[in-house]
């Protein structure tokens, strides 16, 4: 028996080279910050022209969608991206992305899935072609603004060494609903986990400046491996901000390192700064502040561990 299929297309011009737009789309790590909706990739098999990436993406404030995704790369032309989704999943999609070189240094970049029509082709079609419209206009802005990024976006990881238990350190940070009590800076957390390993929280904090924020998370946790988080609603100096926990075992221990991503929105660096302040000051400001939180997390996380393992 032959199953019907459907097809959805959209495409959009965009003002920067081909090779910059098919990288951005290449790399989902760097993808995750920019995508509003993207919450976490990660590589279960990477190849030079093929890869298997499971991914999360946030549906609304309560529910993330999960998938697998399996993708063939053309590093040397960088013109196509295909991809097919794990046929195990709710909905058997596969596609491609193309990347046309048109005037100047533009791209003409297509976006297609194909689906099998299982009886409610519009409402599936429609959400598609919203969806890749929205793809598409996050594509466009991040590569056409993509010498702004370098500047307004901060990224930078701390690490520190626990003399313990890998499942001790990550149980510390995992439990987020206990850390108004364990943690100074936090003075409110309200905690939802609807499915395992999935959590979105809101949170107060007070940073050691004195400067008070509340900001909604989505954390993806991979035990005893990774905690990943998301900002979906950031203090209003930042356009994004992800990051994550990492625990990696050594002989001695376990290495635990808070990663920060940030983007920063210049026009309230004033309000939030001071007159006069811009992006060197906000830089600093972040580096400090971020990293002056998550140092703070891990040594009380060191702590318990080694606390538990009698060190």
């Amino acid at each position: 028996m032959t199953v019907k299929t459907c097809e959805v297309v959209r495409e959009t011009a965009v003002a920067a080279p081909a090779s910059v737009v098919y990288g951005l789309v290449a790399d989902v790590d760097r993808w995750t910050h920019l995508y509003p909706p993207a919450a976490h990739a990660e590589y279960l098999e990477r190849g030079l022209d093929e890869d298997l990436v499971e991914q999360w993406s946030v549906v609304d404030e309560h529910t993330v969608r999960h998938w697998v995704v399996r993708r063939g790369l053309d590093p040397v032309r960088e013109r196509t991206i295909s991809f097919e989704h794990d046929p195990a999943g709710p909905l058997a999609v596969r596609g491609d992305w193309t990347f046309e070189p048109g005037i100047g240094d533009s791209t003409v970049v297509r976006m297609r899935h194909v689906f099998a029509d299982t009886g409610n082709r519009d409402e599936i079609a429609a959400r598609m072609a919203e969806s890749s419209e929205r793809y598409l206009t996050c594509l466009r802005d991040s590569a056409e603004r993509r010498e702004e990024l370098e500047q307004i976006v901060i990224s930078f990881e701390d690490p520190l060494f626990v003399s313990g238990s890998v499942k001790d350190v990550y149980e510390y940070l995992y439990e987020a609903d206990k850390w108004p009590d364990r943690i100074p800076h936090v003075t409110r957390l309200v905690l939802e986990e609807n499915t395992p390993g999935v959590q979105f929280f809101d949170m107060d904090t007070v940073s050691a400046d004195g400067s008070r924020h509340t900001t909604r998370s989505v954390r993806i946790c991979l035990p005893d491996d990774k905690i990943v988080y998301k900002q979906i609603r950031t203090p209003k100096m930042l356009e994004a901000h992800t990051g994550h926990w990492l625990f990696t075992e050594t002989p001695e221990g376990v290495v635990a390192s808070a990663r920060h991503t940030a983007t920063i929105r210049p026009a309230i660096v004033p309000e939030v700064l001071g007159a006069g302040a811009g992006v060197p000051e906000a830089r600093r400001y972040l580096r400090r502040v971020l990293c002056a939180n998550s140092v703070s997390n891990l040594r009380l996380a060191k702590e318990f561990a080694e606390q538990r393992a009698g060190v």
